[in-house]
């Protein structure tokens, strides 16, 4: 009998990690090749040996990397006082959040309700707009991911072929990027609509921003129109635009704001922001969760605004998005768009070819609903040396 050498044992857990997932879980995910099992700052630690450079972060949830001693501090703190308790009762260290997270957020927002993922926060904010205006249609924008749940899959473009729901849950109205004559009229029709839901750096469609004057204009237009106006910045938000959320980076206070992704750092978290007026009106029982606001979750918030401001990584992110453009259009990337540390870059070669010749250089990034855009979604804590790293790998590749 041949015997299996260590190496060749370790070369093949990762592909029978895959195997297992699938053979106890719904085979509802493609995997990456190769299964990590430790993270430190920006890097990644497979079962085979090999060290990757993460910069797609989780799906911008990794906002610190790994290992960040003031996430892990804060977690062990907390549960050693707190484990978990339900909104049933007052707590301390949610308000601090809530608070925290206010005073981060765009002037005009007075109100948080915290929930567990993005998905979650589009919902109930779609809850209040409909309370809000009495009406039953909500405008979206062509190339949007606002989660799977019902709702938000109904705004969701592409969704048809996965909604699975046998209709979705209201009206909706899509309209064509950055044209506002389409906007106007998808807002006046059919009585009005309750909402207007965008995120002003569109991530799964490949990092499209929106921009200021299109955001400035849908501002006006959902006032003039008595409709609410929604900013899913799940992906955007938290600083990775280079401002603390792409509102205050454009200039515009929507009526509610969602978070999550990498609000706790990767404990799973979620909120939603609201203007006092959004909120008018809300009784007790009209909104519920009951994980959401948690004080793990809380605690892990205040830490991640911490390290934001101590660190200095707002302007971090601003400085390495301008590395970014500056050193990486080089090989098969043409042009590189999106905001701060959510950025795409646009390859003359169809993505996933480069995505998976990058990753076999160690380098682990995303892919996108365009299939001509690789995806960066890395953590803030990202260092100049991990930018040129990039630069000089795709430079390597093949036009």
């Amino acid at each position: 009998m041949n015997e299996v050498s260590p190496e060749s044992q370790a070369a093949r857990k990762p592909v029978a990690a895959s195997l297992l997932e699938q053979s106890v879980l719904l085979p509802v995910y493609p995997h990456a090749p190769f299964e990590p099992v430790r993270g430190d700052g920006v890097w990644l630690e497979t079962r085979d040996g090999r060290r990757l450079l993460d910069l797609y972060g989780g799906h911008a949830v990794a906002l610190l990397g790994y290992g960040h001693p003031r996430l892990l501090a804060a977690l062990a703190a907390q549960a050693e006082t707190l484990f978990f308790q339900s909104n049933v009762v007052p707590l301390a260290v949610r308000a601090e959040a809530a608070r925290r997270l206010l005073a981060f957020g765009p002037p005009g927002l007075a109100r948080v309700f915290f929930v567990n993922s993005g998905a979650e926060a589009n919902e109930n904010a779609l809850r209040l707009a409909f309370r809000a205006t009495g009406r039953r249609r909500v405008v979206a924008v062509e190339g949007a991911f606002h989660g799977r749940t019902a709702a938000a899959a109904a705004l969701t473009w592409g969704a048809a072929r996965w909604y699975g729901f046998p209709r979705p849950p209201f009206d909706v109205a899509f309209v064509p990027r950055g044209d506002l004559a389409p906007l106007e009229a998808a807002l006046a029709a059919d009585g009005g609509a309750a909402a207007l839901i965008v995120e002003p750096v569109q991530g799964q469609a490949g990092a499209y921003a929106l921009g200021a004057e299109y955001l400035a204009a849908a501002r006006t237009l959902t006032r003039a129109a008595g409709a609410l106006l929604i900013f899913d910045e799940v992906q955007c938000g938290m600083g990775r635009s280079g401002e603390p959320f792409a509102a205050q980076l454009y200039g515009v206070t929507p009526d509610l704001l969602t978070v999550a992704k990498g609000l706790a750092g990767g404990f799973p978290a979620g909120a939603m922001l609201a203007s006092a007026e959004a909120a008018a009106g809300l009784a007790e029982g009209d909104l519920g969760t009951t994980f959401g606001g948690g004080p793990l979750a809380c605690a892990l918030i205040e830490a991640v605004l911490d390290a934001i401001a101590e660190e200095g990584l707002l302007a971090r992110a601003r400085s390495l998005s301008r590395r970014f453009r500056a050193t990486c259009v080089v090989g098969p990337v043409t042009a590189i768009q999106g905001e701060g540390l959510l950025l795409g870059l646009r390859t003359r070669r169809p993505a996933k070819e480069v995505h998976l010749e990058l990753l076999a250089r160690g380098i682990f990034t995303g892919t996108s609903a365009d299939p001509h855009v690789v995806r960066l979604l890395p953590p803030l804590v990202l260092a100049d040396e991990h930018v040129d790293i990039l630069a000089a790998a795709l430079a390597e590749l093949a036009p």
